[in-house]
């Protein structure tokens, strides 16, 4: 059979057009069951699996050669498509309604045991997995990403292409320029001493293009930085970008969203609800303590410094008096045990916190460890802050300077909707943030650095202001509390680049050998 043998279709592609017809399949076995005059396999290819029916009254020969199958053993059968004996449905398989009875069979290939289970992937040691990464792939979940992945290439191209973008390749090996991470480096054997960088995103070349006239371009691109590994992110990555001339911030945002729904209806088959919601930085930072905040929750974050005013407790007014800020975080309807109060400070303390706050209200009367420095009138207060407190709730406190405690608020926020089982699944939360700051101080360097990149537009009426009040025309797109994604208006003005430069640092000098391409380029 195996010189004659040929696939005829997919063991995930089974229907009823295939009922009491003979096919060929082949693939890896699943899972083997022995039950005496029969053997079920099932069979698994990347389209999925089909149940097969070794029987000695259908084939003798096939149903001998069965008994030595093993899990991962990779086979070729041929046999007729027949529909399951009623109560024998499996709903859970796209293929459950049909079996494969099996008149012949070769194999391919016999495997060992495998070193772990693939339907327990996630259960694995992560440098085992790495070792056998050919195994790890071979398991349906990871395959699924894969096409996945493959889908939503497919149809950036098909979305752009109908957009009337270009698509350019720009190059890996490029000169290196302070881009915010480490470059990898690639010698030059042709001019020994020298190197390449690989690009860590095609940010200058996307400039170029437009000053090329391209005006609208895109690129699924591959990008590479030397730096520290995240949860999203390792040294090399892929990622979509897109540049358009004669446009604003709104028009990228549309575009984006258009493009959102079209993935979504096209990859996953649901309808995504447009336009996204719109935070700014600074209120985005207000009250969830991060410019990528999860909103598939509430738990937001109030500035209760004023409810502390005349406070006699000697750490709260200690923070007020040295210019700092008292948040809160309000929980009902959970009832905290002494131990997960205990597990709440040990997180607190490991973020940066000196401590956590914690008061309960009872019948309107807060139980706390500091409740006798509090005053007669205190619940009253915390009405005014708290227009749902009720008997029963909580209130979380983290004192200190406004950017520390609030971001330890907002990490706190996620561990509390963690414990209370506030986040829903299968549900997306997209939100843009806007009116980013341009520049942040670094203490390290004694000098202001660009908040997303130096080549980004400052808001009108920037000459104005000091740099740390000056705001950029860039935007970030967060999902689910990760950001996905970010752009900005790009400086195309040699003059405004050049004082953009200045702000961080750059002298003309400086400027002139690291970007002088760029500053040439905006000056035709």
């Amino acid at each position: 059979m195996e010189d004659n043998f040929k696939r005829t279709t997919g063991c995930g592609l089974i229907t009823n057009l295939f009922l009491n017809k003979n096919v060929y399949l082949a693939g890896w076995i699943n899972r083997r069951r022995d039950l005496g005059n029969l053997i079920f396999v099932d069979l698994r290819d990347r389209s999925g699996i089909m149940q097969l029916i070794f029987n000695s009254d259908i084939n003798i020969d096939a149903y001998q050669k069965a008994q030595d199958l093993r899990s991962e053993y990779v086979i070729g059968v041929k046999g007729t498509v027949v529909e399951r004996a009623q109560g024998m449905t499996n709903n859970d398989m796209p293929t459950g309604k049909y079996e494969l009875h099996v008149q012949e069979l070769i194999i391919f290939n016999t495997a060992k045991t495998l070193p772990f289970q693939l339907d327990h992937i996630d259960e694995i040691d992560e440098e085992l997995k790495l070792t056998y990464r050919y195994l790890e792939l071979r398991a349906p979940k990871i395959q699924k990403r894969f096409a996945i992945r493959s889908t939503i290439n497919f149809e950036l191209r098909n979305f752009f292409m109908k957009h009337d973008f270009y698509e350019v390749e720009t190059p890996y090996m490029t000169k290196s320029t302070p881009e915010g991470a480490r470059d990898y480096i690639v010698p030059s054997r042709i001019k020994p001493g020298s190197v390449y960088a690989l690009a860590q995103s095609p940010q200058l070349y996307k400039e170029l293009l437009m000053a090329s006239g391209f005006e609208k371009y895109f690129q699924i691109a591959r990008c590479f930085r030397d730096e520290d590994l995240r949860a999203d992110r390792q040294p090399e990555f892929t990622q979509l970008d897109i540049e358009m001339s004669f446009i604003d911030e709104h028009d990228v945002q549309a575009l984006t969203e258009r493009m959102f729904k079209h993935l979504w209806k096209k990859v996953f088959n649901k309808t995504l609800e447009t336009p996204f919601k719109q935070l700014t930085y600074d209120k985005a930072f207000s009250l969830y303590g991060s410019d990528k905040p999860d909103l598939r929750f509430g738990l937001k974050i109030t500035d209760c410094t004023n409810l502390f005013a005349d406070t006699k407790l000697k750490f709260l007014r200690s923070t007020i008096h040295n210019g700092g800020k008292i948040g809160a975080v309000h929980v009902r309807g959970h009832h905290f045990s002494h131990k997960e109060l205990d597990e709440l400070e040990n997180d607190a303390k490991k973020m940066g916190a000196q401590g956590l706050l914690k008061i309960h209200f009872n019948k309107e009367k807060p139980e706390s460890a500091v409740a006798k420095f509090l005053p007669e009138d205190f619940f009253k207060r915390v009405q005014e802050l708290f227009p749902t407190i009720a008997d029963g709730s909580m209130l979380f406190f983290i004192a200190g300077s406004y950017k520390n405690s609030w971001q330890q608020l907002g990490k706190l926020r996620l561990i509390l909707a963690e414990k209370m089982q506030l986040i829903p699944k299968d549900t997306f939360n997209f939100c843009w943030i806007t009116d980013f700051p341009m520049f942040e101080w670094n203490e390290e360097e004694k000098r202001y650095v660009a908040m997303h990149h130096p080549f980004t537009q400052p808001q009108k009426g920037w000459e104005n202001f000091a740099p740390n009040q000056i705001k950029a025309r860039a935007y970030d797109l967060v999902l689910n509390g990760s950001e996905i994604g970010g752009g900005s208006i790009r400086i195309h003005k040699a003059e405004m680049q050049r004082k953009i430069f200045d702000h961080l640092g750059i002298s003309q000098k400086e400027a002139d050998e690291k970007f002088g391409f760029l500053l040439k380029a905006q000056e035709f």
